[in-house]
This record gives C-alpha cells, structure tokens and sequence, in this order.
C-alpha cells in the first residue's frame, strides 16, 4: 500500500462518513464493463462542485490492491451487481492527483519529473524482486511488474487539465503535458483502464491528437454517465424528505442541467450545503467569485452581452459548440465563449435544441452580481434597481415601475425594441427581483386567450399578490388593462387565495416612453 500505487480507501470513507452521503456506485458498473476493451480510456469532464474527486477516490477504494474495501462497498447499489467480487480490489492502481503535483513544481518539466520519480519509488518498493530494464523509465518499469505480476494496472488522474488552467498562455507546456499522458497512457495492454477527471475536455490542437483515445463525458454530452454528472430528482427528493426541506425552493436555486433520459441535475455541492444547513442561499460564491463569470461575458463579441441580458430574462440562445477547443484562453467568437461557460457551470446545454442557458437561481444571481457591478449603462441600473421596481407594483406606483422599465430597455442587434415580445425581455429585467418570490409563466393560458406575463407567488410567500402582467406595443396601458379584463386573464388563477393585481404596460415608439397602470383584481 502506497500514496500512489494502490492507495487505501480512506478518502472514500470520508465521503461515506459524511452527513450526507449520495449513492453514485453505479458509476463502477460502467467502468467494469469497458474494463480492458477499446473504451477502457475514459475522460469526465465537470464543473467544480460536481463530485469529481469523489468519484475518482471511489474508484480507487474500489480497483486498489492496496485495502480491501468489501465492507464499505457492502451497502451500496454495485454490492448487488454480479460482477461485483469480480473485480474488486484485484488491480494494480495509480492515482494521480495532478493540481498537488502542480502546487509543488515550478514548471511543467518538473511536475512530469515527481510523478514519474514517486511511482518509480513506489514501484520499486512494491515489487522489490522485479528486475527492472531501467529503473529511471517509468513506462518501462510498469511493463516490467506487469510481466512479473501479471496484475493489469488502473489508473486514475484527478484534475487532469489543471495546467490547462495555470499554465493558460504556455503552449509549449501543455503540448509537453499532452505528450507526456499520450506515452504513459496510449496503446499499453497493461492498463485496463484509464479513468481521468477535470473542468475542461481533452484539449484540441488540430492534428496533434496525443489523447484521441479517450472516450469524452463532458457537460455538453455525458452519454451514458448523464446521471452521476449530479444529484438527480429522485435522490434530491428524498434528500428533501429527510431534511424537511422545500422542494419546489431546491429545485427552482439548484436544478436546470438536463440530458438526454436525465430530466432534472441538480448542482450536489449546493443541495449539500442547502441541506446541512437548513437553508437556501447561493453556495456556488463560496468556492468562486463572480469576478471569473465577468472575465468572459465582458469579452468584446458582438451579440454577446445581448445574449447575457436575454438568458438572465430567461430566454435560450442558440449555439455552435463545434469551434471550441477546450482550452480557456481560444475565443474565436460568441459561441466559444457560451461553449466554455457550459464546461464551467455557469449554463446548460440543450443537445437536441442546440441552445443554451441559465439553469437556475443560484447561477442567475451570479449573472445580475456580475451585471450589476459592470459597466452595462442603463440595464446594471435597472437590475440593482428591480427590487425597487417589484416593490412600487406591490404598492401600486405605476410611474415608478414604468421609470424602472424605461431603465432595463435595451435595444439588440438581433432583437429590435420593437414589438411585445422585446418589451417581455424587458419586463423580465425591471423585475427580475421577482424571482425571489414567485414562479413566472409566459403567455400562460386563461380565459379566452394566452396572458403575455403571470407572476404567481411561491408557497413561503403566501403574503405576496399574484401579478398577471399584459403588454402593449404603441398601444396603451389603459388597452392591457381592458384586455386582461375582457379576456378573463386571471381566470387561470382562480384556485388562488391571495391578492391579484394587473399590470397594464405600454412602451411608445414615437416618444420612447413606458407607461403602466396597476389595478386590484376583485373576485
């Protein structure tokens, strides 16, 4: 047993030992079945907070010669598996954690010169009767035990592209680093299995391919591991049932990541923190300020910005994820940059749409934070200003709610101010402290017709009225009002109990001004 070379299981067993511990397992499943195959190379690409070293230290506790983890696997879902017993604890594994290597060297050179002299170390004190070629090599000195031994190795690389990240303007090194995984991981029939985490995917320098072997899992497209990317609706439920917590508030801040035949991933680190704490908040900022979102959504692009401010009204942008090239400094357009943003966490990803957006509340106020401290004009106003704008419908001041929607106008380059569906946008900016308390639906269907905006109260703020919000275009406030009246509007509302207010908005093109009237719905 060695730091390296067949590790013990602790690391897992703190997972296990912690107050909330959710069952991922079933990641082992998959990785038994790629053993020593074609797809026994294996690449998974999360953001921070989701679990990435978790798995790599379960699969270590697993395959490791070094301990003997039967017990501690013995309650969770891969016990009941067939092949179980098969493959437990039966392999020579390494694991690698490259950020701590990177802490303690200088350079790339030197980062490769420690892992390649403490495996050789271990190796050697393993297997004290191996007649080594060449001790100094470390690939020759693993084909050396693994013909002694005839033990396959696994390896297992945590926070594999972390020079990625450090080293972010050096080529030379990373292209180094690449070489260096190429030869210790291509084309050896002594691994049966090579299983490496980070933020980024493998990185793409046009023919030089040094990794082409590894199978990708990224938040992109995670295939057939959709459900260990996070928590999913199943086990956030229970989670839930357990710590007495709101549901429909955990799903609203945490959830918003789908994929294909996983509805619903939720962000584990959050759900965690929400749980043991007893509380909803933003626990993203705990481990990354919103100054890193900034850096890229300021990036001088045309349409950019635009797209920024649509995605925090709610609305999807389309995208190309096919120019990326999975390094953090590479930005040929928008689209590289929304590209890395999805890597990063801080949007999800429609497969079958091509699109992206905000997931969820948590993210979305990492978005107004940076929004609101940038230098945006009118519309960082407008969103350090929207809890003002929401209170003044609350307390029936049209003039100031129509001055906090003149603030949040903003005219794009490929969504003219020109019709209600732009005005929407708008809405969704001057008022997007009203996500805090209510759940917003548009053109939600009642009466006789679709109603543009309805801001229904979420269940802990029962004291809060319902809003049913029409829209006009070079018409008049007085119309929207009379249009949520003629058109029974509010009859979708009728199970409601509280307050109801209408909201008429009119924006004029000629005199560029928005007008608003408020009214008290009586039942």
């Amino acid at each position: 047993m060695g730091n390296y070379l067949n590790p013990d299981n602790s690391k897992f067993q703190e997972a296990l030992n912690s107050d909330i511990y959710v069952d991922k397992t079933g990641l082992i499943r998959y990785t038994n079945s790629v053993l020593h195959t074609l797809q026994k190379n294996i690449c998974v690409s999360r953001p921070r907070r989701f679990g990435k070293s978790m798995a790599a230290n379960m699969l270590t506790a697993y395959y490791s010669k070094g301990c003997d983890s039967k017990e501690l696997f013995s309650n969770l879902k891969i016990a009941k598996d067939t092949d179980f017993e098969k493959y437990l604890n039966k392999y020579d594994t390494i694991f690698l954690n490259m950020q701590d290597f990177l802490s303690r060297s200088n350079n790339i050179q030197e980062l490769m010169e420690r892992v390649r002299k403490i495996v050789l170390r271990e190796l050697r004190s393993a297997y004290p009767d191996v007649d080594f070629f060449d001790e100094n090599d470390l690939i020759e000195s693993m084909q050396d035990v693994y013909a002694y031994s005839r033990c396959p190795f696994v390896i297992i690389i945590d926070e594999w592209d972390c020079i990625f990240r450090e080293y972010k303007q050096n080529k030379e090194a990373q292209e180094k680093y690449l070489d260096f995984l190429r030869d210790l991981l291509k084309d050896k029939g002594y691994i049966h299995l090579a299983y490496m985490t980070g933020i980024l995917p493998v990185k793409k320098y046009g023919t030089h391919s040094a990794l082409n072997m590894f199978d990708e899992f990224s938040m992109l497209n995670p295939g057939p591991l959709g459900e260990y990317v996070g928590f999913t609706e199943g086990e956030v439920q229970a989670l839930c049932a357990k710590y007495q917590m709101d549901m429909e508030e955990i799903k609203n801040w945490y959830d918003g990541y789908s994929f294909k035949g996983v509805a619903s991933v939720y962000s584990p680190r959050s759900v965690v923190s929400s749980m043991r704490l007893g509380e909803i908040g933003n626990y993203w900022n705990q481990t990354e300020t919103f100054e890193a979102l900034k850096v890229y959504i300021e990036m001088n692009f045309e349409g950019l910005k635009d797209d920024v401010l649509s995605m925090i009204a709610g609305e999807s942008i389309p995208v190309n994820t096919g120019s990326f090239t999975n390094d953090m400094t590479t930005f040929r357009n928008e689209d590289d940059v929304l590209t890395l943003l999805v890597h990063l966490g801080y949007l999800t990803y429609d497969y079958e749409n091509r699109c992206v957006s905000i997931p969820n509340a948590e993210i979305r106020e990492e978005y107004v934070n940076t929004v609101s401290v940038a230098d945006w004009g009118e519309v960082s106003k407008a969103l350090k200003n929207s809890a003002d704008t929401l209170k003044a419908i609350w307390q029936m001041r049209p003039k100031q709610v129509a001055q906090g929607i003149k603030e949040a106008h903003f005219e794009t380059s490929h969504l003219q101010y020109n019709d209600e569906n732009a005005l929407s946008y708008t809405i969704s900016l001057a008022l997007y402290a009203a996500r805090n308390f209510y759940t917003m639906h548009r053109e939600l269907a009642g009466g006789k017709g679709f109603a543009d905006i309805v801001f229904i109260p979420r269940k802990k703020f029962p004291d809060k009225p319902a809003m049913v919000v029409e829209l006009k275009w070079n018409k008049s406030a007085e119309g929207a009002i009379s249009q949520i009246k003629n058109k029974e509007y509010c009859a979708s509302l009728e199970e409601y109990k509280g307050d109801l207010l209408m909201v008429g908005i009119n924006y004029n093109k000629k005199t560029r001004e928005h007008t608003c009237i408020i009214e008290e719905y009586k039942k």
